[in-house]
């Protein structure tokens, strides 16, 4: 259910889309690239007309740009935050029938039954899958691996760690990614923080927010920050034929992987 209070007519959605694109490409300013490169594996691997999952959405960055590149393509964009699904639906609507918005929540493993034995040719995610534990992720990857037609893909854009025993790429990885934080607050960019505190003044979100607190207490541990090996690994031992990194920036990776 699309939680909002007050009139949120006069909200301008877009605007706020473009400032959370603008403020995620201040910590990655390869995030274009990397949404390119998962589309580019569609575009290559699968059919003109295909059906994707958007795994933990956010507000349908990564959704609008796979439909405005297939338009002969469908997706369906699962996420569980309140707010930013609410900012979504306004800002992008249901794309001329073709995006599906569905909340729920991926650590419930009844989540997948939204999709009534649906089955996609791609899921993909970026910047999410972190925040779960691996007693969540692997169970998930089963699901995925059940959900995905044979020959299908599954996409994860996110920093993927270096393991412990290569400590040096570990720790070039975390300083420039530390040094890049740094940048957006020494340039006045807009920061994660500022952006959420900025969006909670809209009166017409509150109960959204009051909701998304509620719902986001188990984030209280932080992020998690699987190593890649665990990522493969569970990947194959899903049933996913082919697994690997297909671009990289340090530990800023795509990992594709073949039903």
């Amino acid at each position: 259910m699309e939680q909002t209070t007050g009139n949120s007519q006069h909200i301008d959605w877009r605007a706020w889309l473009e400032r959370w694109d603008q403020q995620q490409a201040g910590y990655l300013p390869s995030r274009e690239k990397r949404f390119a490169v998962m589309l580019d594996a569609l575009d290559v691997l699968l059919p003109a007309s295909f059906v994707a999952l958007d795994l933990a959405c956010g507000p349908g960055s990564l959704s609008q740009r796979l439909l405005t590149r297939f338009p002969a393509a469908r997706c369906l964009a699962v996420d569980l935050d309140p707010v930013l699904l609410t900012l979504g639906r306004h800002a992008l609507g249901d794309m001329d029938g073709r995006l599906h918005w569905i909340e729920e929540d991926l650590r419930d493993p009844a989540w997948v039954n939204r999709l009534d034995g649906t089955q996609v040719d791609a899921v993909l995610t970026t910047t999410a899958l972190h925040w779960l534990r691996p007693e969540t992720l692997l169970p998930l990857y089963q699901q995925l691996a059940a959900l995905i037609r044979p020959g299908g893909l599954f996409l994860n854009g996110d920093h993927l760690r270096f393991p412990p025993q290569q400590p040096s790429l570990l720790t070039l990885a975390e300083r420039l990614s530390q040094r890049q934080e740094q940048a957006v607050i020494q340039q006045g960019g807009e920061t994660w923080t500022r952006w959420w505190e900025a969006l909670a003044q809209e009166p017409a979100l509150a109960e959204a927010f009051a909701e998304r607190e509620r719902r986001f207490h188990w984030r209280d541990h932080g992020e998690v920050w699987q190593t890649l090996d665990l990522h493969e690994a569970a990947l194959r031992n899903a049933g996913f034929r082919e697994v690997g990194v297909c671009w990289q920036e340090l530990d800023n990776r795509v990992l594709l992987a073949v039903r």
